[in-house]
């Protein structure tokens, strides 16, 4: 299974980015999936995961700005991200899990893409 994260970069206060991660499997990958990110001296946090049902869970931080979705054939996850905040600024890593649910742990996940950065400028 290999992850590979895109789409991140600079942006100002209140705009937008959309992520992408493809996913290759074979078969397709039928996994519960997750974004994370990572700041600079915190440790990675969970910010939304997607089950292999559609359930889908965010950290309260990101809720209702984020948007965590994944295409009808299971190759791209993506991380829709509007109303940007300088907080938001993070290298962000996209992973895939064992089990078919949502998962906040990093533990519980078993595959990994390289990150992606992401910069919000005031």
């Amino acid at each position: 299974v290999q992850l590979q994260a895109s789409g991140g970069g600079l942006v100002q206060t209140g705009g937008s980015l959309r992520l992408s991660c493809a996913v290759s499997a074979r078969p397709a990958l039928n996994y519960g999936m997750g974004w994370f990110r990572q700041a600079p001296g915190r440790e990675r946090e969970m910010i939304a995961t997607l089950s292999s049902r559609g359930v889908t869970s965010y950290a309260n931080s990101v809720k209702g700005r984020f948007t965590i979705s994944r295409d009808n054939a299971k190759t791209t996850l993506y991380l829709q991200m509007n109303s940007l905040k300088s907080e938001d600024t993070a290298v962000y890593y996209c992973a895939a899990a064992r089990g078919d649910g949502i998962y906040n742990r990093p533990g519980s996940y078993a595959y990994w893409g390289q990150g992606t950065l992401v910069t919000v400028s005031s």
